[in-house]
């Protein structure tokens, strides 16, 4: 009964400092289904577009003068072209622009050629593919030798890959080994520190079992630090990327794997050390002799293992700076793109449970 009266008061006290109001999460489910019905649909594909351009020389003068020719139009070649009048202006000025021969009844864009591409104004082509339009030079471009180039764009009767599914596709690749090189860091470090937190091996003399003491402290206080607080901090070390994940996931590893790799040695048969170190065999000899042989495939199946939860980790601390596609995933969010976002979400979903399905098959095969 006092034990039902302690876990009473506790959840009365959790419910009240977390403010759990179940008639809130009632009333508020409706206001995520726009968001919901935005990720089941993902920016995967789009239609294939097709774009002819055209150009044509065009001179600026910031001063009124008589207009000085023009430089010599290319020869004329088969296909769209643009006609400009006047082909001298000034800053601020209104100038047509005709083309002719593009794709009929196409909408399109013109565009000043000059720092950048200065879009000056939209066009449709009529049924003969011709177009004429008014536009208005920039006001603070300066005289020099310029290009008027029209753009007509039109889509074709197929698919191909949006350019979210192809940033999203590159990022998870550099998550995947962004997560490959952390944990390769931390397995060279924690390999040879967890044969000094072993108890089997490190006990047997008082600098022995300082030594124990002092790496057991040094893995946990590494795995009690949550790792996106480790990716902050490279990041102001190393700056924002994949190289502040990469250094997050290996201080991180070497606390976890370290762990992991010296309670792997405390389990281990006790008889061929025994045997080993009854011949007069060395420290060293015993540990290379008697114990790598049998903690080898436990070593792989955790290193296994720790790389499919960093491929996981490796997706959050881009959240924070650490680079792959959780720095992509956060900027759809913050700007309520949420069919990108559901691309990049959908992708992490796939890779992490296939990752864990082959991680789970090889690490079967190892044990």
């Amino acid at each position: 009964a006092f034990m039902v009266l302690i876990l009473a008061t506790a959840y009365a006290y959790g419910f009240r400092v977390t403010k759990v109001n179940l008639y809130d999460l009632v009333t508020g489910l409706p206001n995520m289904r726009h968001i919901v019905l935005s990720l089941l649909q993902p920016d995967l594909f789009v239609r294939a577009i097709e774009m002819q351009k055209a150009d044509t020389p065009f001179l600026v003068r910031a001063e009124s003068r008589p207009p000085e020719p023009p430089p010599a139009a290319p020869p004329v070649k088969p296909g769209p072209s643009v006609e400009i009048h006047p082909s001298v202006a000034k800053p601020g000025d209104a100038v047509e622009v005709k083309g002719r021969d593009f794709k009929p009844n196409t909408p399109g864009l013109i565009y000043l050629i000059w720092v950048g591409d200065t879009r000056l104004g939209k066009i449709t082509t009529d049924a003969q593919g011709d177009f004429a339009a008014t536009v208005v030079l920039p006001g603070d471009v300066t005289q020099g030798d310029y290009w008027i180039e029209a753009r007509v764009f039109r889509e074709l009767n197929w698919y191909v890959p949006s350019e979210t599914l192809i940033l999203s596709l590159r990022l998870m690749l550099e998550t995947i080994f962004l997560a490959l090189i952390g944990t390769t860091f931390s397995v060279v470090f924690s390999i040879p520190l967890s044969f000094l937190g072993a108890r089997n091996l490190m006990m047997g003399t008082p600098f022995g079992r300082a030594t124990y003491y002092l790496s057991r402290t040094f893995f946990n206080l590494l795995r009690s630090i949550e790792v996106l607080i480790i990716v902050v901090i490279m990041a102001v070390v190393v700056g924002i990327g994949p190289f502040a994940g990469v250094l997050a996931l290996a201080v991180h590893g070497i606390g976890a794997l370290g762990k992991l790799y010296s309670e792997s040695i405390e389990s281990i048969d006790p008889g061929p050390i025994e045997a080993i170190t009854a011949t007069g065999a060395s420290r060293l000899q015993v540990i290379a002799y008697a114990v790598v042989p049998q903690i080898v495939p436990q070593f792989c199946s955790f290193t296994l293992y720790r790389w499919d939860i960093y491929v996981r980790m490796a997706t959050v601390i881009g959240l924070v700076g650490g680079g792959g596609i959780g720095f992509i995933l956060i900027q759809y969010i913050n700007l309520l793109q949420w069919n990108q976002a559901g691309t990049a979400i959908w992708l992490i979903a796939i890779v992490v449970m296939a990752m864990d399905y082959a991680s789970a098959v090889i690490r079967e095969k190892i044990v």
